[in-house]
């Protein structure tokens, strides 16, 4: 018996905008991903703004003062972090073939270690032209900049556009989710940089106890790992370990030991201390996020990827609970 598959007009419509939709999010993803960068950014100086505005600074002027700071900040960041960070890691790079040779030297004689690491300089090569990129695109980083200032002075934007296109209460409830995900966000945001530093510096200062070579290039790495749960302090450990038995096998063992310890104080003490305000994501659906982000937009799309599944993981919890 055969069946008859009606598709109405407004369903074809509903299609065919869907689509169009789609492809228009995709044309102006740029400016798209500045103002999720400059939502972002916001969420994490807001509350310095605050704080200052509290005080009986008005608030363009706590806005200036944090976000002059900030931008020093990050700039003198750059100036003393960057440029031996990327010396050193090059040359990590570059010596890792030797390494692995002398660690294991019966696999060279299955494997061509230099031709399977080449590829090694190019992923350091990819990641400096996309920060260069992205920073040689002047409209770009000053449009997210305009946003995160006039997000910052505007406190009450989002609520008075809503207001013009929806009623009072409907505009009411989406105000409400989003300051929610605005403090949620920005509570996890530091949290996870506090993190991250202090584990950098306790690898860091372990390392060089260690006596290690490439300390700066493997403290840093840990960091920035952290945001990866369960397997970023395993795949950040792994470098450190191969460097510390080209020395030695018992530098090795100390190594290893380091690294549990680091973990173990994180596990016991820095997570509690430090993120008992902010409420993370499932480390499962912070994984899928990164690679889900990854695989759609690249450097930045895992850049941004765990924020906007924040976002709208409290999103969609706020809706649930208003239905109920």
């Amino acid at each position: 018996m055969s069946q008859k598959i009606e598709i109405s007009s407004r369903t074809i419509i509903f299609t065919v905008f869907f689509i169009l939709s789609l492809k228009v999010i995709w044309e102006v993803r740029e400016l798209i991903f500045g103002l999720l960068l400059a939502f972002i950014l916001m969420s994490a100086l807001k509350p310095a703004v605050n704080y200052l505005e509290k005080g009986k600074i008005p608030r363009l002027l706590s806005t200036i003062i944090v976000f002059i700071s900030a931008i020093f900040g990050v700039l003198f960041l750059f100036a003393v972090v960057v440029p031996p960070l990327l010396e050193e890691s090059l040359i990590f790079v570059k010596s890792l073939p030797i390494l692995i040779s002398n660690i294991f030297p019966m696999v060279s004689d299955y494997f061509n270690i230099s031709s399977l690491t080449s590829f090694l300089p190019d992923i350091t090569q990819n990641i400096i032209q996309v920060i260069t990129r992205l920073f040689s695109n002047v409209i770009f980083i000053v449009s997210i900049l305009f946003f995160t200032f006039y997000f910052l002075v505007e406190e009450k934007f989002l609520q008075n556009f809503l207001y013009k296109f929806l009623n009072e209460k409907k505009a009411g409830e989406i105000v409400v989710i989003l300051n929610k995900a605005e403090k949620r966000l920005s509570a996890w945001m530091w949290g996870e940089i506090v993190l991250m530093t202090l584990i950098g510096l306790a690898t860091y200062f372990g390392l060089f106890i260690l006596q290690m070579k490439y300390v700066l290039p493997l403290a840093v790495l840990a960091g920035i790992l952290e945001i990866v749960p369960m397997i970023g302090p395993i795949i950040s450990a792994i470098p450190a370990v191969l460097v510390a038995l080209a020395i030695s096998p018992v530098m090795a063992v100390y190594t290893i030991v380091l690294y549990i310890l680091i973990q173990q104080l994180e596990n016991n003490l820095v997570v509690p201390m430090v993120m008992r305000k902010a409420v993370g994501l499932n480390p499962i659906f912070t994984l899928i996020a990164l690679t889900v982000g990854g695989k759609l937009g690249g450097f930045l799309g895992i850049l941004l990827s765990v924020p906007i599944a924040l976002i709208l993981e409290t999103i969609l919890v706020e809706i649930s609970r208003t239905k109920d």
